[in-house]
Order: structure tokens, then C-alpha cells, then sequence
């Protein structure tokens, strides 16, 4: 039986250039924002915003697939680009509330391309179809993980809220099975992928669809006074269970 990685052996996919450069821009943007409500330095703002920028494309190649140097050391654009990220960010500091529904479609973008690039690099190199999805979805969030424990905050992605890792998911997946489907060129596999991707994000934050906590599954009837009544209580509740984000 075929390999996904056969398919892609195939065919080549590139994403142009500055489809990469304009993502890592606008996850770099969130990256400084976030160091400077902190209250950051110039290096600190930097820093995170290079962290968040390209983190996941690190863990990608030096985890996952180890094939030299990480991109971002190999094309001087990188650096430049993130340098670009704080500067903008710094200039619309104190206005940034008023672009926040563009940033998070910017972000859907970036969310999308990254996810299907994160796949197609891994099953090029030979990796097996569930690794790919997981070097897929890394991809896309690391960078945002990596931010999070820089700044010894619990990950976002650990709790609940609007579908962000279930958007990668979701697209990683549906470019496997496009590709093993053979109905689509893997070209257009990823442009179909990369769309559906951008387009559940989009949904998740029109309609607010979110996660819940896991807790919440595991109702358990608790016996009452009444044989009449029953009432529910999940696991070890929270004092203050934490808001959806």
C-alpha cells in the first residue's frame, strides 16, 4: 500500500516567498503586542516577537526534521521581517484595539499556510501520515506555545476557547486525505486544504464555537435527599472556573 509521503514525492508544492514573510509578519505583530502590554524592553519585544514569528518553523525543522540549519537562520528576510512586525507594532500601539478583527483574519491566514506547509515538509522528508498532521498543527501553533511559556503564562491552547488547534487539525487532515485520495493534485490539495482551514477559523470566530472543559463530559449523578431529584456535579470543579477565551 502507497505511503502519503509517495504522493508528495511526486509533486512539489512551494509556497511563494513572501506568502511565508507576510505569516511570520503578522504572527510576529501578536508576538510584540504581547511583550509590550507587558511592559517589555526593546530586546524583550524583539525577542518574543521572533519567538512567536517563527517558533514553529524552528520546532519543525530542528525536532521533527532535523535537516540542518532551521529555515529562519538560511534566508536573511526572516530577522528583517520581524524587526519590520515591532516596528508596526509600536507605531499602532495605541490604536490596536480598533484592528483587532483584521489581525485575527490576518492570523487565520497565517494559521492556514502554516499548517499545510508544516504537512507537506514532513511527508516529504518520509514521515508517516499521523506525524505529519502533528509537525502540521506544531507548525502553526508553536510559535504561540512557545510565547506562552516564555512568559510563564498557562498556555492558551491548554484551555478553553474558540477553535484555533482544531482549525489545524481539521486542515492537516483534509490534506491527507486529499493527497491519498488522489482526486486533486497535491498542489491543489493544499489550496483546497489551506482554504478550508482559513475558513473554519473564520466560522469559529463569527459564530464563537469553542471548546469546553473536559470536566464538563464527565457528569456524575449525585444521590439526593429526594429520590425524586438527582443533581449532577462534574470532577473536581474549580473554585472559580476560568472564562472561555
Amino acid at each position: 500500500m502507497p505511503q502519503l509521503s509517495d504522493y508528495v514525492q511526486k509533486e512539489q508544492f512551494d509556497v511563494p516567498g513572501y506568502i511565508h514573510l507576510a505569516a511570520i509578519l503578522f504572527f510576529s505583530m501578536t508576538g510584540a503586542l504581547a511583550a509590550m502590554r507587558r511592559g517589555y524592553d526593546l530586546v524583550g519585544v524583539f525577542t518574543l516577537a521572533l519567538v512567536v514569528g517563527t517558533g514553529g518553523g524552528l520546532l519543525r525543522d530542528g525536532l521533527f526534521l532535523q535537516e540542518g540549519p532551521p529555515m529562519v537562520t538560511k534566508d536573511w528576510r526572516y530577522v528583517p521581517t520581524v524587526l519590520a512586525a515591532c516596528l508596526l507594532a509600536g507605531l499602532f500601539y495605541q490604536s490596536i484595539t480598533g484592528f483587532q478583527k483584521l489581525i485575527a483574519i490576518l492570523d487565520a491566514v497565517g494559521l492556514s499556510i502554516y499548517s499545510i506547509v508544516g504537512v507537506f515538509e514532513a511527508l516529504r522528508v518520509g514521515l508517516s501520515g499521523p506525524a505529519a498532521v502533528l509537525v502540521g498543527v506544531v507548525n502553526a501553533v508553536g510559535g504561540g506555545l512557545l510565547r506562552d511559556i516564555l512568559t510563564r503564562e498557562e498556555p492558551l491552547m491548554f484551555k478553553p476557547g474558540q477553535f484555533y488547534v482544531l482549525a489545524s487539525l481539521g486542515g492537516c487532515l483534509a490534506f491527507c486525505g486529499l493527497i491519498y485520495s488522489t482526486v486533486l493534485s497535491v498542489s491543489n490539495s493544499a489550496k483546497v486544504a489551506i482554504g478550508a482551514t482559513f475558513l473554519f477559523r473564520i466560522l469559529a470566530i463569527v459564530f464563537n464555537w469553542r471548546t469546553i472543559p473536559m470536566t464538563s463530559w464527565l457528569v456524575v449523578p449525585q444521590p439526593s435527599a429526594d429520590s425524586t431529584t438527582t443533581t449532577t456535579a462534574t470532577s473536581s470543579p474549580p473554585e472559580n472556573p476560568p472564562e472561555t477565551k
